[in-house]
């Protein structure tokens, strides 16, 4: 008997319930023009905020540093994996984000895990947010801390919790700054407030703000005005900065104590040098062209305003990342298969990245996408949803 067949039925049971996955494969660059299957499409699935991943300015960059400095690391960074590059980029990190130092992870998820279980363990305890990435719920997890989940941006159940912790050794509190699938922020001026008064360390993972929101482009926190008051700030290369990796910023000891006691960094061989020239020629643009986020969040306010017009729920969405929310799995999948037949990339996301109930479709806007993209598919869901509401339809 094959031990492995149980895996069969378990699949065929994601089938039933429409939450199977196939990752799609695409050819060429990743922009807002995407070729799946020979086909051109417009791709609304980019976490590439400012449209950087196909970028000249970064390949170049990273071309010229591994003719230089080759690829693959060898070893984790503690042992021969750090390389000048790794060096430089941390200390370009930690004076975009105004802070004394930084380090780098193999990504942001490695990121994650590594900080959350470098700073608690057992006999501390974690508050997480319902709706937070399952990076931060691994890392907590993997803390073997004690775990006290509080509802998706409810401040007043955090104190709640918060006042009533028995005695423990240090108390952590992790959020995401802006939500990957909602697309809200974390109400972080309240959360840090809370942080002070109960003498808890407060964790903002930046991974969807970076680049995006605040006056230089820092995320969440600089956004609310609050970046000293965040103990830990992690960041993703891989998003607006259009590249690949993690990072923690912070005060000095933060960094050296993670350097040391974050198993992420320690048993990881490093990420290739060259994709730190990469990420340093992406903080130039973050650097010199702001209007690239503004121009942004702009046309992010426009099409949800569209959106909701249409009578699309939007939930709570303040940023580029915009979920129509529709309920049902089902639902969702035909709706994101009826975009594809119209040229529109649009994926249909449902549990368990997203509570039951709440599949969506997930509108990744970015600086590459025009003004005659944004309105084939605001057409396309106007035509979808009055082919729903038509009388006589169930």
């Amino acid at each position: 008997m094959n031990p492995l067949s149980w895996i069969d039925d378990e699949l065929a049971s994601l089938e039933r319930q429409h939450l199977r996955r196939r990752p799609p494969t695409h050819e060429g660059p990743q922009s807002v023009r995407l070729s799946i299957d020979g086909r051109e499409l417009i791709n609304f699935g980019s976490n590439d905020y400012l449209a950087l991943a196909s970028d000249p300015r970064l390949s170049r960059a990273a071309s010229k540093a591994a003719a230089r400095v080759g690829w693959g690391s060898g070893a984790s960074p503690l042992v021969t994996g750090r390389a000048a590059l790794h060096r430089q980029l941390e200390e370009r990190l930690a004076e975009f984000e105004g802070t004394e130092a930084a380090v780098l992870f193999s990504s942001g998820f490695a990121a994650n895990l590594g900080a959350i279980a470098a700073l608690a363990g057992p006999g501390d305890t974690v508050y997480c947010d319902r709706k937070n990435h399952a990076s931060l719920w691994d890392g907590c997890r993997l803390s073997r801390a004690d775990v006290r989940v509080y509802p998706h941006n409810d401040c007043r159940r955090l104190a709640e919790l918060l006042a009533v912790a028995g005695r423990c050794r240090r108390r952590l509190i992790v959020t995401d700054g802006l939500f990957s699938m909602d697309g809200d922020l974390a109400p972080l001026a309240e959360l840090a407030e809370l942080a002070e008064r109960h003498r808890a360390m407060l964790l903002v993972d930046e991974a969807h703000a970076t680049g995006v929101f605040g006056r230089n482009g820092r995320g969440a926190a600089e956004h609310f005005g609050v970046e000293d008051r965040v103990h830990v700030r992690v960041g993703t290369l891989s998003k607006a900065l259009g590249g690949s990796g993690g990072f923690v910023a912070g005060r000095t000891a933060l960094i050296e104590w993670l350097v040391n006691r974050a198993r992420s960094y320690v048993f990881s061989t490093a990420a290739p040098a060259a994709g730190s020239a990469a990420a340093l020629a992406a903080l130039d643009v973050v650097r010199d062209e702001p209007q690239r986020r503004e121009a942004l969040l702009a046309r992010a306010q426009a099409l949800r305003d569209r959106l909701r017009a249409q009578g699309w729920s939007t939930g709570a969405s303040a940023s580029q990342i915009i979920p129509v929310i529709v309920g049902d799995p089902r639902r969702a999948t035909a709706l994101s298969a009826k975009l594809l037949e119209r040229g529109l990339f649009v994926p249909a996301i449902r549990p368990p990245t997203v509570p039951d109930g709440e599949a969506l479709l997930r509108v990744s806007l970015t600086a590459g996408h025009t003004e005659e993209m944004i309105a084939a598919l605001l057409n396309a869901l106007a035509q979808y949803r009055e082919t729903e509401t038509a009388p006589g339809r169930v």
